[in-house]
């Protein structure tokens, strides 16, 4: 795990190098087919050779839950091992990593009817709706957070029973010798400059055009998790006329920086991580997570 633009992914492509892995997304954006450059998705070429498993499951149309990714991802794990092989998860969206490590699995799969009639409400009336349902989720999830705050209300309209009940009644343990590693920028000033290359990149490489065959589709819209993933509803709004391409761009810097620190606000209270510091050469950050795995006296 790790912030955005830390390398994540070519680290976990290096490792393939020393490691019989098979490689699991956790990124919540690369989930969706049709969306390629503003996401970094790995080419063609490059999946061809490393296959990562949960890429281009969905339709930007879909909604796609952490429980549901945990359903998925504990079923590619399994997969693997049994193969003989070692998953290894790799991605940035650390509420992912938190739902697939500490929550129940049970939880109601998600509705597109009744999603599509909490949507018809703003965000203060939803989160009001929270607050009078489960007063403990609605203190934990922030009114912005769109997409947190219509699972809990579309678990209790499912269920009868709130998002904080289940979690009392439901433990969570996985039955595996579990490593967690976390890629750190060296200062913030690396990685804001990191963010502002990869912008620059994407744009370079045509990611309004991607946007616009969405944007042109007629079935998607702006309140779709899918064309809330940062830079699609950014550029999404400079097509619609409500910003120009500099407040686009800057707009999208924002998000990105603002994405980054929230990821490294959970590596700072994660428990047993070992984090490494980024490197150019990744031979030294390959040999020390090598080293970490042979420590624990673990087969490889």
């Amino acid at each position: 795990m790790g912030p955005t633009a830390c390398g994540k992914s070519q680290l976990a492509i290096d490792l393939r190098k020393y490691l019989p892995i098979e490689l699991i997304s956790v990124d919540s954006a690369l989930i969706y087919h049709g969306m390629d450059i503003g996401t970094d998705k790995p080419s063609p070429s490059i999946l061809s050779n490393h296959p990562h498993r949960l890429l281009n499951i969905k339709d930007p149309s879909e909604y796609y839950s952490a429980f549901e990714f945990k359903h998925d991802a504990l079923k590619a794990i399994t997969d693997i091992i049994q193969l003989g092989k070692i998953p290894c998860l790799v991605g940035g969206t650390m509420f992912y990593y938190h739902t697939l490590l500490h929550e129940s699995s049970i939880l109601p799969s998600s509705n597109v009817k009744l999603r599509e009639f909490l949507l018809q409400e703003n965000k203060n009336t939803l989160h009001k709706k929270l607050q009078s349902i489960d007063p403990i989720s609605a203190n934990r999830i922030h009114k912005n957070d769109f997409q947190r705050l219509l699972r809990a209300l579309e678990i209790f309209y499912l269920s009868g029973k709130n998002l904080t009940e289940f979690k009392k009644s439901n433990s969570n343990e996985l039955p595996y010798n579990i490593f967690q590693f976390a890629i750190m920028p060296p200062n913030k000033e690396w990685l804001n400059n990191k963010i502002e290359l990869r912008t620059k990149k994407i744009l370079d490489l045509d990611f309004q055009k991607e946007v616009e065959t969405l944007f042109l589709r007629g079935d998607l819209h702006i309140n779709l998790p899918s064309i809330r993933c940062i830079g699609y509803r950014q550029m999404w709004e400079y097509l619609e006329y409500k910003n120009s391409y500099k407040e686009m761009f800057n707009k999208i810097i924002y998000a990105t920086r603002k994405l980054a620190k929230h990821q490294l606000t959970w590596i700072k209270k994660w428990k047993n991580l070992d984090k490494i510091l980024y490197s150019d050469n990744t031979n030294i950050t390959v040999n020390k997570i090598l080293e970490t795995v042979k420590k624990h006296q673990v087969s490889i």
